[in-house]
């Protein structure tokens, strides 16, 4: 037994990678993470296999959309300026000087300073920069001036609204860069079995959190920083729960603790009957002292201070425990601040009118879905029956079909380990690959046949090394055609494109060899 593994050792490696792949494909700890999330929702069912399907075969919702900004290039910033220029520019514009980003150059002037907001035009932010130009020398002309912001930016945009794709209730999606042929950048996000709706109010806002002491002074009304993102250390999970309703409970950093303490006392928070008298419901103009949380400049919801946390706070006992109770309208807003909090804000906002937006239904997608099973079925038929034809041979015939068969396999329990959404692209590759290996195992047979039947294994192992000469030449010209489509971010290329590479090689080291070693047993004596 260990002999005859020994002497037809690429056979038995194709045996234990289609039971690899079969094990990975159907096992559940293979499959995705517990669909289980917080609130109750789940990611949509995989069905009885691991393998996970894009919008094409599952339904749902992809946006395409650029960062909305301005990036002026070939400025010259000395290395330690940047927070002046960012701080004159930010006064020029009237702008957060958050949404000013100033990079240096080197001697020859590299530098980039990028404007990510949809508040300011081109011809504002050339003037502001003419204005702030006379103080710094930044060496900037209009015609430096692009719209779009920097390659860094997209890229840290695509990481934190993948973030808040993976830590909201649907949990399931893709995020990632995609460039166009003029090398405008977008980002492209989908998410399978949700609506428009659902996935714009999620990415569209920045999610930068903030609660502010509302407060009476003097001359009117004024806002005071309570806490803002980086004193946050911990965010529980979202209850819904008297007496606070629909909250999250967060725990403060110690200096955020010591911070937000120092603020309710200079505003007055807690004074005794202060702090809960708050009315902004009622009387926005004249609400007393409120605590608003505001993402995005945007009050989401106002509340007094509990008269037990001004007592913790006028105490000095609230620095040890340190926690705090953002509360909401309702479930689903508590979900999306506490997806804001964990992700963090998103560099630029996302300017959705000038991208695109495409939505399947799941019901139609389930009939793609099994009209690519029968494709598949029906190719795999056809290729069956003209080798069939062709060679009239079972022991030729049979482990051809075979062979292939296991390619295509192998290829699933590929997709299914690396967790990748198959689409119609994807699909169209696979069927490539049933037609590439195909081919390759026809040359081998004929190459192996084309004399007469093999007496010895030495004739057998010669014509075997001719025509995987011919297959290995033509894999290489096939992987290196289909590089550009499967590296270069060419949207729904990219699935056709690397399943095609991976079958290509599957076949070269795995299938190919291993029918070769199949023939051998058959055919020689």
């Amino acid at each position: 037994m260990i002999g005859a593994v020994r002497k037809h050792w690429r056979i038995a490696l194709l045996v234990v990678i289609v039971a690899i792949s079969a094990v990975v494909l159907v096992a559940p700890q293979f499959g995705p993470d517990d669909p289980a999330v917080e609130g109750g929702e789940q990611v949509a069912d995989t069905g009885p296999t691991n393998l996970q399907f894009g919008l094409e075969l599952s339904g749902g919702t992809r946006v395409r959309a650029p960062l909305a900004g301005l990036t002026a290039e070939d400025a010259t910033v000395d290395p330690g300026q940047e927070p002046e220029v960012e701080s004159a520019l930010a006064d020029e514009l009237g702008i957060n000087s958050r949404n000013v980003n100033v990079e240096a150059g080197d001697a020859d002037g590299e530098g980039t300073i990028e404007i990510t907001t949809d508040g300011v035009n081109r011809e504002e932010f050339v003037a502001a920069l003419g204005v702030v130009d006379e103080d710094f020398d930044l060496g900037i002309d209009e015609s430096d001036v692009r719209q779009g912001v920097t390659e860094d930016t997209v890229d840290e945009a695509v990481t934190v609204i993948d973030d808040k794709i993976q830590r909201s209730p649907f949990a399931a999606g893709d995020v990632r860069k995609s460039t166009s042929s003029t090398g405008e950048q977008f980002v492209v996000v989908e998410v399978p079995g949700q609506d428009r709706e659902t996935v714009i109010d999620l990415i569209e806002d920045r999610g930068f959190v903030e609660v502010y002491a509302h407060h009476p002074t003097d001359s009117g009304y004024e806002n005071a920083t309570a806490i803002q993102p980086d004193a946050i250390q911990g965010v529980g999970q979202p209850e819904d729960e008297p007496p606070y309703g629909p909250h999250v409970d967060i725990t403060l950093n110690e200096e955020g603790a010591q911070g937000f303490s120092e603020t309710m006392r200079e505003t007055g928070f807690t004074q005794e009957g202060y702090g809960a008298a708050c009315a902004w419901d009622q009387n926005p103009d004249d609400p007393g002292y409120c605590l608003l949380t505001v993402v995005d400049g945007e009050v989401v919801y106002a509340a007094g201070l509990s008269e037990d946390l001004a007592a913790s706070v006028e105490s000095g006992e609230y620095v040890d425990s340190r926690t705090f109770v953002m509360t909401g309208e309702s479930i689903d807003d508590v979900r999306t601040l506490r997806v804001n909090l964990l992700a963090g804000e998103t560099p630029a906002p996302l300017d959705i009118e000038s991208g695109t937006q495409y939505y399947l239904q799941p019901s139609l997608a389930e009939n793609f879905k099994l009209y690519s099973v029968l494709t598949g079925f029906i190719s795999m038929l056809a290729v069956s029956g003209v080798v069939a034809a062709r060679y009239g041979r079972p022991r030729v015939a049979a482990p051809m079909i075979l062979t292939a068969s296991a390619e295509v396999f192998v290829l699933l329990g590929f997709a299914a380990a690396v967790g990748y959404p198959l689409d119609l692209a994807a699909i169209a590759g696979f069927i490539a690959v049933v037609g590439t290996g195909v081919d390759d195992l026809i040359i081998i047979a004929d190459e192996i046949l084309q004399e007469g039947d093999v007496s010895t294994g030495r004739v057998f192992e010669s014509r075997f090394r001719k025509a995987f000469w011919v297959i290995g030449a033509a894999a290489a010209t096939t992987i290196i055609a289909m590089s550009p489509l499967a590296f270069l971010s060419l949207g729904d290329l990219t699935g056709f494109a690397l399943f095609t590479i991976v079958g290509v090689l599957i076949g070269v080291f795995v299938t190919r060899p291993a029918y070769g070693d199949l023939l051998r047993l058959l055919l020689t004596r």
